[in-house]
């Protein structure tokens, strides 16, 4: 059992998700991607919602990254649950030429 002067920590939750463009549906994928950002920001547990790309790659398939960051598991599922959430997962995937990545990651050594 813990000790009464320990506390408890709520680690954040990472989550890393890739986005390959099927050739010539580049401008729809980063159109729907970017769509997320303004409500996902507003989100209270959001911390994070970045959307990258490789600037070293210029090919029309080169892939969208998703850096996101909550600040629970509890706030990435609340995330899940939302409206915009879910009309961006039913409409992305037919643009798509590989299903998405998505990593969670859990913090091993971060600072919090």
């Amino acid at each position: 059992m813990p000790e009464d002067n320990e506390r408890s920590v709520t680690l954040p939750v990472i989550v890393f998700a890739s986005f390959r463009p099927k050739s010539g549906e580049r401008s729809i994928v980063q159109k729907i991607l970017q769509g997320m950002v303004a409500p996902t920001r507003s989100e209270p547990g959001n911390l994070v919602y970045d959307l990258y790309e490789n600037s070293q790659d210029s090919s029309e398939e080169r892939p969208f990254h998703l850096f996101e960051k909550y600040k629970d598991s509890e706030a990435l599922e609340a995330h899940r649950a939302t409206a915009h959430y879910k009309e961006y997962r039913a409409s992305i995937g037919e643009h798509l030429s590989e299903p998405i990545s998505v990593q969670v990651l859990g913090a091993i050594d971060a600072k919090v």
